[in-house]
């Protein structure tokens, strides 16, 4: 039953995305990558009519991706905050190795008189 399989796939991609105790980050994005992947295989593949326990799954379903949208965009933000933080070391560093860069030339007199 492919809905069955989704349901399934979808409570596996919520329990990825739930776990903390993956310690790389790109081995997390690389397996909920392949869920989605194989989620969206299968969406493709489900068609009416259905039966009254398809239904009911379909309505679980619907729950868990609100659940796993949620989650999603927890882990994104979570990417995003990293990468500003990366950011700003990168421009206090650079600040460190050449703190004379950012000085502002102010006051300067140019004189175009001939």
């Amino acid at each position: 039953m492919i809905i069955q399989t989704f349901h399934d796939l979808t409570v596996e991609l919520i329990a990825v995305l739930e776990d903390r105790t993956i310690a790389e980050r790109d081995d997390k994005i690389e397996r909920v990558t392949q869920l989605i992947d194989q989620r969206d295989e299968l969406l493709s593949q489900i068609k009416p009519p259905f039966t009254g326990e398809e239904q009911q799954l379909g309505r679980a379903i619907m729950l868990l991706n609100q659940q796993v949208d949620r989650l999603l965009n927890l882990q994104r933000l979570e990417i995003k905050r990293d990468i500003q933080e990366i950011n700003k070391k990168k421009k206090s560093s650079n600040k460190y190795t050449n703190p004379y860069e950012s000085l502002s030339v102010d006051g300067m007199f140019y004189d175009k008189r001939n």
